[in-house]
This record gives C-alpha cells, sequence and structure tokens, in this order.
C-alpha cells in the first residue's frame, strides 16, 4: 500500500469513528441480560474549580480540578501515516537551509518565511494527494519540528498544562489542574527529539553532548527545562519543561486559589516592606518561585534590585531590576560562573534588595553575610518539607562552603539574618498552600528558636471531593518582628495575630 493509499484508509476511518456516537444513538444495543457485568473501576469524582474556568492561568500551579474521567484515561498512541514523509522532508530541509539555521543576520521571522518556502518546494515534489488544508498543516508541523519544538507546540500553547514531561521520544506525560495525564503527542524518534532539545539549549549559549549529558535552560518566556540525555537516560533522551504563565499571578490571585489567606498576604507584604529578610521553603513543585515572584512584587518600585539565578526565571515587575544568571563550565571545563561568584559580585553592585532564586550550595554562607552586614530584605527559596528541616538544611548549605566553621557559629549567623521562614507545601489535591509563617526568634543555648505566627489549621479535615477545607490561621502570638514593621512606620494591626480576628477584621476581607 502506497502512501496516498494509506492516507485514503485514514480518512475513512476518522469518517468512520465521527459517524459512531450518531449510529449508537439512533440503534441503541439492547441490554444483555445474560452476560455478567463488566467489572467496574471506581472513580472519585472531583468537581472543576470555576476559579480556573474563570482565568486560565489559575489551571497552570495552585489549582487541581481536572475531572476523574481525564485521569483515567490513557491515550492510544497515534499513528502517523505522514511520519516518513515528515522526516524526509526535515532532512531536506536540513540540506538546503542547515548553515542558515543559527545565521545571526536572519531574524526568526525571516528564517520562518525561508524554511516555508523551501518546504513547499520540498512537499510539492513528493506529489502527495494532500487537500491544501493538509499540505499546510504537513508545512506547519515539519516547521515545527525543524524551527520550533515539533510535537510540543501545541502543549506549550495549551494555559491549562502546566509541566510537560518527555520520558522518551514515544511517551510524553503533562501536569493539568496538579494531575498527570500522558498525551498522544509523540515524536518520530530519538533524533527528532534530541534536535529538538539542542534547538531549545542553544538559544540560551548552552549546550548538550555526550561530554555534557545533563543542561538546565529556559524557553523565551521564561519557561524552565531540564533536559538528560544517553548515556545518562537509559531509555532515550528526557526533557522537562516547567512551564510559567504568560501573565505573572498577584496576590490576589493567590488567595482566590487558597494558597493563603487575605490576613497573611497583609503581613507579608509589611514584611518585605518592612525590609525582614525572608527565605520561602517548600518541596519540588510546591510553588516556590511562584510565591517569590509574588513578595517581591511588594518591593517599592524606587529601590535597586539584583536577581541571581542559574536559569532566569523570576519575573519581576519592577522597572529597577538587574538579573543575573550562572554559567555552566565551557567544553574545555573554563569558565564557570557560579551562584556564590554572583552573589559576591551583586555586594558591589549597589543593591537595596538581593533576590536568590534558589541556595543549594555554598552560596548560602555568602547570602547570610550579606543579610547580616546591612542588605537587609533579601529573599530567597530553599528545598525543605518544613521551616525546621529548612533550618537544618540551611546549616548543612553553609559547612559546604568548606570554611570549617563551629556549628553554633553558623547558628548564630543563620538565627541573626534570617527573620521568617514562609512554608509552602503542595498537598494531595494537588492545591498549593502556605502551611506556616515562622518567625526566627534567636538562639537558647545551642539550638534556634522558632515561633508559628500562622499555621495551616489541618483539623478541618476534607470535603467530599477530597479537598482540604483549612486554611491558614493565626496562631494567637504577636511575633517579634510585628515591632520592627511598626518601627518602619508601617500599620500592622494587632488583630491579625489574633485567633478571633475574622470577627474583629471583616472590614479586611
Amino acid at each position: 500500500m502506497n502512501l496516498n493509499d494509506r492516507l485514503n484508509a485514514l480518512r475513512n476511518a476518522e469518517e468512520r469513528v465521527a459517524s459512531e456516537p450518531e449510529r449508537a444513538a439512533a440503534y441503541p444495543s439492547p441490554p444483555d441480560t445474560a452476560a455478567a457485568p463488566p467489572e467496574q473501576t471506581p472513580v472519585v469524582a472531583t468537581p472543576v474549580d470555576p476559579v480556573a474556568q474563570a482565568d486560565p492561568r489559575g489551571a497552570n500551579a495552585f489549582v487541581s480540578s481536572q475531572p476523574a474521567s481525564a485521569q483515567l484515561r490513557r491515550p492510544a498512541p497515534a499513528v502517523d501515516p505522514l511520519a516518513e514523509t515528515k522526516e524526509k522532508a526535515a532532512q531536506e530541509l536540513f540540506g538546503r537551509i542547515g548553515s542558515r539555521l543559527n545565521d545571526s543576520s536572519l531574524t526568526e521571522e525571516q528564517l520562518h518565511q525561508l524554511a516555508r518556502h523551501e518546504l513547499s518546494e520540498i512537499v510539492a515534489a513528493e506529489q502527495l494527494a494532500l487537500t491544501t488544508a493538509e499540505r499546510n498543516r504537513l508545512i506547519d508541523d515539519i516547521g515545527a519540528d525543524v524551527l520550533g519544538y515539533g510535537p510540543l507546540e501545541p502543549l506549550l500553547d495549551d494555559e491549562s498544562v502546566s509541566e510537560i514531561m518527555v520520558n522518551r521520544h514515544d511517551q510524553i506525560y503533562v501536569e493539568r489542574y496538579g494531575r498527570l495525564q500522558e498525551t498522544p503527542y509523540r515524536f518520530t524518534g530519538e533524533p527528532q527529539l534530541r534536535r529538538v532539545i539542542e534547538r531549545i539549549v542553544s538559544r540560551v549559549g548552552r549546550r548538550i553532548d555526550e561530554a555534557s549529558p545533563l543542561v538546565d535552560a529556559r524557553l523565551e518566556d521564561g519557561s524552565r527545562v531540564n533536559a538528560i540525555i544517553p548515556p545518562l537516560a537509559v531509555d532515550g533522551s528526557s526533557l522537562t519543561i516547567r512551564k510559567f504563565a504568560g501573565t505573572p499571578y498577584t496576590v490576589d490571585d493567590l488567595i482566590r486559589f487558597g494558597t493563603l489567606t487575605r490576613e497573611a498576604a497583609t503581613v507579608l507584604d509589611a514584611a518585605v516592606r518592612a525590609k525582614l529578610n525572608i527565605l520561602v521553603s517548600g518541596g519540588t513543585g510546591t510553588g516556590k518561585t511562584t510565591l517569590l515572584n509574588v513578595l517581591s512584587a511588594f518591593i517599592p518600585g524606587d529601590e535597586r534590585i539584583v536577581t541571581i539565578e542559574d536559569a532566569v526565571e523570576l519575573q519581576l515587575q519592577q522597572e529597577h531590576v538587574v538579573r543575573l544568571e550562572s554559567r555552566p563550565p565551557n567544553i574545555e571545563g573554563r569558565g564557570e560562573i557560579t551562584i556564590r561568584d554572583l552573589v559576591r559580585n551583586s555586594l558591589r553592585m549597589r543593591p537595596d534588595r538581593i533576590v536568590v532564586g534558589e541556595v543549594r550550595g555554598a552560596e548560602s554562607l555568602d547570602m547570610l553575610q550579606a543579610m547580616n552586614t546591612g542588605h537587609e530584605g533579601s529573599i530567597s527559596t530553599l528545598h525543605a518539607n518544613a521551616p525546621r528541616d529548612a533550618i537544618a538544611r540551611m546549616e548543612t548549605l553553609v559547612l559546604m562552603a568548606g570554611m570549617e566553621l563551629p556549628l553554633r557559629a553558623i547558628r548564630e549567623q543563620i538565627a541573626s539574618a534570617i527573620d521568617i521562614i514562609v512554608q509552602i507545601t503542595r498537598h494531595k489535591d494537588g492545591v498549593r498552600r502556605i502551611t506556616a509563617i515562622t518567625e526566627v526568634h534567636g538562639m537558647e543555648g545551642d539550638v534556634i528558636t522558632l515561633q508559628d505566627a500562622f499555621a495551616f489549621d489541618y483539623s478541618a479535615g476534607y470535603d467530599d471531593e477530597g479537598r482540604l477545607k483549612g486554611t491558614i490561621e493565626p496562631t494567637g502570638v504577636r511575633p517579634r518582628f510585628a515591632e520592627r514593621i511598626a518601627d518602619q512606620g508601617i500599620a500592622l494591626p494587632i488583630a491579625l495575630f489574633q485567633v478571633q480576628h475574622r470577627e474583629m477584621l471583616g472590614e479586611i476581607r
């Protein structure tokens, strides 16, 4: 069977599939009382969150509302009769314009126009029995493979998708509303997947090959990308893309999503404006960077902000921002610029605020020293599952600096530098919530003392759909940092920290 015959067969199959629901409705099958009933799979219904429907960005990071039926479906691999033609045309296009793909004199628009012109000639030479719409779609698919991201293009355009996970060329998963789903999209093979990975990393000046088989990069919109290839990835190249919302979240968005309450947001707003040093703690995928973006929005616009990241992700809205990004070593093992190097350099850039995307190594010592030497108001994130764990992890990271400091000296540095730890958690219902706003009191003996100003109320339990009903509530203890906030002339009602504040401050809502 030639390619045209396979195309006709595919069209006929699509028409039959489209007409089956109509035939089933017109000619319902009689019930089979003799046959045993099929085994039923229990399904837990999860209603669609109206917030996610009203605001597509809500589906991106903080709200879980995907219907259970969609969660349980596993799409069958799609069979593309034009796969061979697409691969052949892509190779032909590489042969024609391969040398101009990285031509800096061509804009992206000019490169796409050139590629589309060449592809039109290549497809016409194949003499396929295609309609105009099918021919245009074929050209678009091949162009997306060579100049874009291939089968990932529709997933990147889908606002309901918050994360894309390519396990191998023929298995792609996504996260929607906090739930994982397998998609019907596939790469034609390992070569196509490798081309997409190389195109992504080359745009940010990074490389991936057998000598450097893993890399962190980003897309143009700031979405985080991690890629790893053989021999480290045994089953084939793997690609993970954590998408960012086109419009950054605001504190009102997080309040609607249930991430925090208006009262907690008021306290955090005052703490940032009063230049308290804040550490955002949480596990992987809990929304630390999103929360860091929201907290940084509280920084006054007349202050100079220096951001330091492994791969640029923060989306600060202020104008006076200097963004710094680390650099991996080159193919000769030279030229590496670490986060620690950038933290040290930032101290000579006259910053009012230093925002470190994430501390994960020896740079934690330099950050603590910066906080203790006049650079108040710094904000950073850290991987930890609880505020107490965050302190322990910070101690470990400082020890990685190799300074051989005594543990008590490290703890004194931490206790004097960090004012507030904000713990964020992703619960089993898929929703990210702030579960603690904890003050670092100081030292008692050799132990750093902590005090929760707000804590999550787990006693409220779950509703019928399996969603937590509790919210973050004040513990009734007035933190010491409230006095520092008042000293800065920032009004912060004491009633915010009282357990019965809801009846007393109804006007704040």
